[in-house]
C-alpha cells in the first residue's frame, strides 16, 4: 500500500478485502483520505480486493487530493444551486485567491440572500453524507441527461461513445477529474458574496480549516475580469464556441483579433511608463510558462516607437558565488531563494546608474558557478530605461535602494477564462503546465513525465517567491490566448500518450488527455511570427 508515497508498506491478507478495510488494517485515518487508486485507477473504498495490487490513497494535504477536494465543492455548489434554482445556471467563471468566481449566466446578479440560501443548503448536502456516484454513460443517455437539465454547455462537447458522469441524489454532473465518493469528505468551505457573484472559498493544503478572512486580490480579479470582457467581444466563453470558430473557418478572425488585443495592452502600457519621466526601471515578473520573454521583447519595441531606449540587465548576472547560494532542507541549492542573488552589488549599481554613473555588468558563469569579468559597461542616457525580468522583480527587497517613484513593476501571466464547460474550469497552472510541457521537450530536451515529475516543486517556488507579491504591480498583463489550446494540441498529445499507466505522473497525464479530446486541432501557421505562443511552439521572430 501507497500512502502519498511518503507511506509505503507491503500488505499481506489471505482472503479477499476491501479497500476500506485495508485502510482500517493499517490504521490511517480515512477522513485524511480524498481518493483510492488500484494500480493507477481510481476506485471505491468498497472495491473488493482480489490480487496482488498496488493501493494509492490520495490525501487532502497531496497535490491530486486537493484538486480532488475543490471539484467535489464545486459539485456540491451546483447541485445546491439547481436544487434551489432549477431554471437558472451557476457559472464557474475563474480561480481568485484560494477560491473561484462564480456568476449566473445571461446577466442576473445574485444577492447576498441567495448566497445565503445556498450556504444552508450545501451544508445540509455535506450533513446528509450523500454517496457521489461514478458511472458511465453511453453518449445517447449523456445527451438526454444533460438536455433534461438544460446544460447545453455539456451537450456541445459531446464526442465520445461513452462518457463518466457523477450522481448524487437526482443529480447529474460531468468532471474533468475525479471526485470524492461522499459529499461528507469536504466538509470545509466558504461562501462569500462578492457582486455580482459569489466566491468559493476552499481550505488550504496543509490544514482542512479555513481560518484566515478572505482578502480580495484586486488586481487580479480587475484583470480576469479583462479578460473576460475579451471573451465577450471574441464570442467564446467555452471551448464549444472555439471549436464552432475553427469548424466555421473563424478561427483566423479570432487570432488576428486576441493578437490585436494583446498588442493594444502592450501599447498601453508601453505609453504610460513613457509618459512617467521618473521611470528609470521596468521589473517584469510572473510563474513560470507565462511568456515573459516575449512579452519584454515586444514592450521594448513599443517603449522605442514612443522615444525610449529600453537597456536589457540579466538578473542571472548578479547571483551569488556558488558557496554562498543558499540551500534547501533536502541540501539542494535554493536558487530560487532571493538570498542567492546579490542584492549589495545589484542594488548599488542601480542606484549608480539612476544618478548617471557608469558600472561595469557583472557575468555569472553558471557552470563554476562564479563571477567573471565581462568588460561590458553601461551608463544609462536620458531616454534610457532598463529592463529586468525575473522571479522576484515585484518583490522590493530585490531592489530596496531603488526609489518607488524610478521603478515601475508588471506583473505577467497566463490566467485563463476559457472553460471546458460551465463547471469544468482550465485552471491558470494548468494552461501554463500545457505551455512547459512543449517547450521543455522542444527545447530543453525534457519529456513530458519530467515536467510532470517537477512541476510541484515549481509550483512551490511560485507560491513562495512570486504570487505573494503579485499585487505589488503597477501593471498586469495577461498572456493567455483563448485559441492557444487548440495549436498546441498536436505538439502534446503525443508526449503524454508515451506516459506509462504505471508512472505516478499518469493520472495527470490522462487528465490532460480528456482535456484534449474536448478541443479541436488549430494549425499553427495562422499564429502570428511575434505572439507569445511562438516562445513555446517555435517559429518566433525573437531569439531567446
Amino acid at each position: 500500500m501507497n500512502l502519498n508515497t511518503n507511506h509505503v508498506k507491503d500488505m499481506t491478507f489471505e482472503k479477499p478485502i476491501t479497500v476500506e478495510d485495508i485502510i482500517k488494517n493499517d490504521g490511517v485515518s480515512l477522513k485524511d483520505i480524498m481518493a483510492y487508486k488500484i494500480n493507477t485507477e481510481y476506485v471505491r473504498s468498497d472495491k473488493l480486493v482480489e490480487s496482488d495490487c498496488i493501493l494509492d490513497c490520495i490525501s487532502f494535504d497531496s497535490t491530486e487530493g486537493h484538486l480532488i477536494y475543490q471539484d467535489t465543492m464545486i459539485f456540491i455548489l451546483m447541485k445546491a444551486f439547481y436544487g434551489i434554482y432549477p431554471e437558472k445556471r451557476l457559472v464557474l467563471e475563474h480561480s481568485i485567491g484560494d477560491g473561484v468566481f462564480c456568476e449566473i449566466f445571461e446577466d442576473e446578479i445574485l444577492t447576498a440572500d441567495d448566497v445565503e440560501l445556498l450556504q444552508t443548503e450545501i451544508t445540509k448536502i455535506i450533513a446528509a453524507k450523500m454517496p457521489i456516484t461514478k458511472m458511465e454513460v453511453s453518449i445517447i443517455e449523456a445527451h438526454a441527461i444533460f438536455t433534461s437539465l438544460k446544460r447545453d454547455d455539456v451537450v456541445k462537447n459531446l464526442k465520445l461513445d461513452n462518457l463518466e458522469i457523477y450522481k448524487c441524489g437526482k443529480y447529474y454532473d460531468y468532471y474533468l477529474r475525479q471526485l470524492a465518493e461522499n459529499t461528507a469528505m469536504v466538509s470545509s468551505f466558504e461562501l462569500i458574496y462578492h457582486s455580482p457573484g459569489l466566491i468559493l472559498r476552499f481550505p488550504r493544503r496543509g490544514n482542512r480549516k479555513i481560518k484566515d478572512k478572505f482578502k480580495l486580490p484586486r488586481k487580479i480579479f480587475e484583470t480576469h475580469q479583462e479578460h473576460d470582457k475579451w471573451l465577450n467581444i471574441l464570442n467564446v466563453h467555452h471551448v464549444s464556441a472555439l471549436n464552432r470558430a475553427i469548424r466555421n473557418y473563424n478561427i483566423v478572425n479570432l487570432i488576428q483579433i486576441e493578437e490585436a488585443l494583446h498588442e493594444k495592452k502592450i501599447v498601453d502600457i508601453a505609453a504610460r511608463i513613457s509618459w512617467n519621466k521618473d521611470v528609470k526601471i521596468v521589473l517584469i515578473a510572473g510563474p513560470t510558462a507565462s511568456g515573459k520573454t516575449s512579452f519584454a521583447k515586444r514592450l521594448s519595441i513599443q517603449l522605442i516607437v514612443n522615444g525610449i531606449n529600453p537597456r536589457i540587465v540579466n538578473m542571472d548576472d548578479y547571483f551569488l558565488p556558488r558557496k554562498f547560494t543558499p540551500r534547501k532542507e533536502d541540501g539542494e541549492y535554493d536558487f530560487e531563494n532571493i538570498r542567492a542573488i546579490n542584492l549589495d552589488i545589484l542594488n548599488d549599481h542601480l542606484t549608480r546608474l539612476l544618478i548617471g554613473e557608469e558600472v561595469e555588468i557583472p557575468k555569472y558563469n553558471f557552470r563554476k558557478g562564479i563571477t567573471i569579468e565581462s568588460h561590458s559597461k553601461m551608463k544609462l542616457e536620458e531616454n534610457d530605461i532598463l529592463i529586468m525580468e525575473g522571479i522576484h522583480g515585484l518583490n522590493d527587497v530585490l531592489t530596496s535602494a531603488v526609489p518607488f517613484n524610478h521603478k515601475i513593476k508588471i506583473y505577467v501571466s497566463a490566467l485563463n477564462n476559457l472553460n471546458i464547460d460551465s463547471h469544468n474550469r482550465i485552471r491558470t497552472s494548468d494552461s501554463r503546465k500545457i505551455r512547459r510541457i512543449v517547450r521543455d521537450h522542444y527545447f530543453r530536451g525534457n519529456s513530458a513525465e519530467q515536467t510532470l515529475f517537477m512541476w510541484d516543486d515549481v509550483r512551490a517556488g511560485e507560491n513562495m517567491n512570486i504570487f505573494p507579491f503579485q499585487e505589488n504591480a503597477d501593471f498586469m498583463f495577461n498572456s493567455i490566448l483563448t485559441y492557444e489550446l487548440g495549436v498546441l494540441k498536436k505538439y502534446i498529445e503525443p508526449l503524454i500518450k508515451k506516459i506509462s499507466r504505471f508512472s505516478p505522473v499518469y493520472t495527470e497525464a490522462k487528465m490532460l488527455m480528456r482535456l484534449f479530446d474536448n478541443i479541436e486541432n488549430i494549425e499553427d501557421h495562422f499564429v502570428p511570427s511575434n505572439s507569445i505562443l511562438r516562445e513555446f511552439i517555435g517559429g518566433s521572430v525573437f531569439k531567446y
